[in-house]
């Protein structure tokens, strides 16, 4: 789904709102996440806790995964209605049924000039560039895929997804309450919707370029103020960092800020510029190579989080965060080309 669904929203937008429209992919996301703390947090106040029985004489946690079956089951229906890419369908040769999804998404005077921007990218890519569907290993050698792959890495290695994951544990260790901690991840969550709106709103009016380099800027400010803060903080008898009220308040702040300029910029603007940077021959196994990478920065970022703290501790930890979102303005400033307003085949 998150290889599919911006690169086909992507292909299927008019430029003028593609942004928009593939920032849907990142809103979906974080829509997901807080649907997934509230489901989670109902579940367990019902069961009296994660770990006690709960309908049908099952576990509340197992529960908690079993409700992601509905969402999974809805959209599957829904994609029933979905038509094929148009782009897809010339590639394939398929004509007809190209221009009769072009009717659907477009005004009737733009479909010839887009079958035909379609079929000279098509063509172009026949006679000079190499076949319609590029070999993996020429791939490779492609570094628009390069820097699509690093966009993808950078996204996660500012360590925004650690805030989710671990939102509870981080917050605790800097003395919150568990109930305190709990509803500061409800919170975080609500904001980062709520940032993503930002995003959909901006996205084709500035641009994609000048968002990604304000947001990690932001990032940068916002990751190492909350390190200088853990830094300054005392350590109690349990190894837990004593925050004074103004400390425990400027880390909050600068936290949520940081999850509201990554919303606002970094979270949905990398699946727009992915979505738009590959050529109409190597988009599919490109955009599939790019996610890939995230992801599994995702799961790196993910797993490396609870070494990180014991050895590097929350100080060190953010600071390695905060030099990622400094890397990630220094490589936006230099590789990335504005796409906004611009075909597909003409980026």
């Amino acid at each position: 789904a998150s290889v599919v669904a911006p690169t086909y929203i992507s292909e299927i937008a008019p430029k003028n709102l593609r942004g928009r429209l593939t920032s849907l992919q990142q809103l979906a996301i974080v829509v997901g996440i807080l649907v997934a703390f509230l489901s989670n947090y109902l579940i367990s106040t019902s069961a009296g806790g994660s770990k006690e029985t709960w309908l049908l004489d099952k576990p509340a946690w197992s529960w908690m995964f079993w409700m992601e079956a509905f969402p999974s089951v809805l959209y599957f229906c829904m994609l029933l209605f979905v038509p094929e890419s148009p782009r897809f369908l010339m590639k394939a040769g398929k004509l007809e049924e190209a221009e009769i999804v072009f009717r659907k998404i477009a005004a009737p005077e733009q479909v010839p000039g887009l079958i035909t921007s379609v079929q000279e990218s098509l063509d172009g890519a026949k006679q000079g560039i190499g076949k319609t569907s590029v070999p993996f290993n020429k791939l490779l050698r492609n570094p628009v895929l390069w820097t699509g792959v690093a966009l993808a890495a950078l996204q996660q290695l500012s360590g925004i997804n650690v805030i989710f994951y671990y939102g509870a544990v981080l917050w605790q260790a800097t003395g919150f309450t568990e109930s305190d901690a709990l509803m500061i991840n409800v919170a975080s969550g609500v904001i980062n919707v709520c940032s993503t709106f930002g995003a959909i709103a901006l996205v084709d009016k500035i641009g994609r370029k000048p968002l990604l380099i304000s947001g990690a800027l932001l990032m940068f400010i916002t990751l190492g103020t909350v390190a200088v803060v853990f830094s300054q903080a005392d350590i109690g008898g349990d190894n837990q960092l004593v925050l004074t009220k103004a400390q425990g308040v400027i880390a909050l702040v600068s936290a949520n800020l940081y999850i509201f300029a990554f919303g606002t910029t970094w979270g949905p603007c990398v699946w727009v510029v992915l979505s738009e940077i590959f050529s109409n021959q190597m988009r599919g196994v490109a955009m599939a190579s790019a996610t890939f990478v995230l992801w599994m920065t995702n799961f790196a970022i993910t797993m490396t989080f609870p070494g990180l703290l014991r050895n590097l501790g929350l100080t060190g930890t953010y600071f390695l965060y905060s030099l990622f979102a400094l890397i990630s303005f220094f490589f936006v400033l230099k590789f990335i080309r504005e796409t906004k307003g611009r075909s597909l085949e003409a980026i």
